[in-house]
């Protein structure tokens, strides 16, 4: 395994090595030690490596992630995977706002709470929640799938298009032309498939309440003015 003190080494240094790694590399695994909160550790990644930071960082932690394990020994700041391609962002800890934002593919693990902004626009990213999320969450979200254990604060999903998202707790109020939807088997299904991905053990799909767009808002309509 690799080791890298950032109270030794700078950041751009780490980044720059990360950068490099190709398919087929035997530096597979990466520690980073002392990370002091630093932004943008991590980002770009294209490479099946595992990255372990111990400790929290700042924003876009894992952001344009593509391949690689990333793994938040503490908790992150603003934007933690914005625009990951796949792979697999974990943060142990709490993250901060507008996490998973744009993210395309991939899945981020939030062991804590999430910030306001959770999913912001997400494309096709699978966001696990184990604690709450904030108010706006997935907004303008287009597909993928946000799982929430805990509670979900004010307008989720506001202006949602075919995003899935699935609440265990209470949510405290629904955005503009998001609804709740039947938990059909195959919503079950996938529910099941993404707890399991996450390692989320003991929990029943049942326990979770389905949400996402009543389709009311894709094409302008004069009968529903006051919802835009």
């Amino acid at each position: 395994m690799r080791s890298i003190d950032l109270e030794k080494t700078p950041l751009r240094e780490l980044n720059n090595s990360l950068h490099q790694l190709k398919d087929g590399t035997n530096e597979t695994e990466w520690e980073v030690l002392n990370p002091r909160g630093q932004h943008a550790m991590a980002v770009g990644v294209d490479a099946p490596v595992t990255v372990n930071i111990r400790g929290s960082v700042g924003y876009y932690c894992g952001g344009m992630n593509k391949q690689a394990t990333v793994v938040v020994h503490g908790s992150a700041g603003p934007g933690a995977a914005e625009n990951m391609m796949s792979g697999r962002v974990v943060v142990k800890g709490d993250a901060s706002q507008y996490a998973g934002a744009t993210g395309r593919g991939g899945l981020l693990l939030i062991e804590g709470n999430a910030s306001s902004r959770c999913g912001i626009s997400m494309k096709g990213i699978d966001i696990v929640v184990k604690g709450n999320i904030g108010h706006m969450s997935a907004f303008m979200a287009q597909t993928g799938n946000l799982v929430v254990l805990g509670d979900a604060g004010d307008a989720l999903g506001d202006s949602i298009y075919e995003a899935r998202l699935f609440v265990r707790g209470k949510v405290k109020s629904l955005g503009a032309d998001c609804i709740e939807k039947e938990m059909r088997p195959e919503h079950h299904d996938a529910l099941k498939a993404l707890l399991e991905k996450a390692g989320v053990n003991g929990v029943k799909t049942s326990e979770f309440k389905r949400y996402g767009s009543a389709r009311k808002l894709y094409n302008f309509n004069i009968d529903n003015a006051d919802a835009y």
